[in-house]
């Protein structure tokens, strides 16, 4: 017999949950979760262990309020599915007994379709130490289990009701692998662009001997250009691979990572200007008489005229 109010006065957004003497508000609470996660909105416990309402329980929903807030209390299971048309009993036992089983996928279906044609459902799970007995098994209409392992086949009760929440969902969707949001939406590199950045990488690798032997080149050319095209790049991953050789192409050892931008950089100067710089610098300077103090005078040792 309900506690609560008539729950035929809830609209039915998808199956209800029934929980048989879940045994802690927390795992109420996280089933409540689950259930919002994907949709559902009707939860119904049988004889609750520590009683209801539960803060325990509301504050593991996480905010899935409407849940707990719409939670209805049953003394007995009979009564939690009396005005039930069709009812999955979750188990991970095999049982003596008619009933047809389904996996997880399948009942999301059944689910679906029964819904659709406006039949009220639900789906059953035990107790978190046991699970169900076989009497209650038996008010059900069909089983549900999952392919787990069979050495480590208990579930946590959120776990399976999110299981079941997810394959509810899914049911519905018009394409059972369409997601929420989906990846940026980028323009195919043209050939040309590819080509690009293979004659590009081809002249830097070329400038630094990469090409070694050379009878080897033509074949080494294949496979990199076999490699750069089975990615399948987009215009703008391609600008990134472009900037990256780029980089490389202009930094050197003389000038890590870290010393900015090369092209910014006054070091960075024609090799004979460089040259000329550094010979400039190593120059000692003039002495009082203007004269560089760097050459010794005449008939002094190491000079030609000794």
């Amino acid at each position: 017999m309900p506690a609560t109010e008539d729950t035929t006065t809830i609209p039915a957004a998808g199956p209800a949950i029934i929980l048989v003497e879940p045994q802690l508000g927390e795992n109420i609470g996280m089933v409540a979760r689950a259930m919002a996660n994907f949709g559902l909105v009707e939860l119904r416990l049988v004889n609750p262990r520590d009683g209801w309402p539960s803060e325990k329980a509301r504050a593991a929903a996480s905010r899935a309020d409407h849940v707990i807030d719409a939670v209805k209390v049953f003394d007995d299971l009979a009564s939690a599915l009396a005005d039930l048309n069709f009812v999955f009993a979750t188990t991970a036992r095999q049982r003596d007994g008619f009933k047809a089983v389904r996996g997880p996928v399948e009942a999301g279906r059944v689910l679906r379709a029964r819904h659709g044609m406006g039949q009220r459902t639900g789906i059953l799970f035990g107790r978190e130490r046991f699970g169900l007995y076989n009497d209650e098994v038996g008010l059900a209409d069909e089983i549900v289990t999952f392919p787990v392992d069979p050495d480590f086949s208990s579930l946590n009760i959120a776990q399976a009701a999110l299981l079941m929440s997810y394959e509810w969902m899914k049911s519905g969707l018009e394409d059972e692998t369409k997601t929420n949001f989906a990846g940026p939406d980028m323009k195919p590199a043209s050939k040309e662009e590819l080509h690009g950045l293979f004659a590009y990488l081809e002249g830097a690798l070329e400038a630094r001997g990469y090409f070694r032997p050379a009878p080897k080149k033509p074949k080494m050319v294949d496979n990199l250009r076999t490699v750069l095209t089975r990615a399948g790049f987009a215009e703008p991953e391609l600008k990134v691979l472009r900037g990256i050789i780029s980089s490389l192409d202009r930094f050197s050892p003389a000038m890590p990572r870290g010393d900015g931008s090369p092209g910014d950089d006054p070091r960075r100067l024609p090799a004979a200007a460089a040259r000329a710089r550094k010979a400039e610098a190593g120059r000692p300077a003039p002495d009082a008489n203007g004269d560089d103090n760097d050459t010794p005078p005449l008939g002094g040792r190491g000079t030609d005229n000794d």
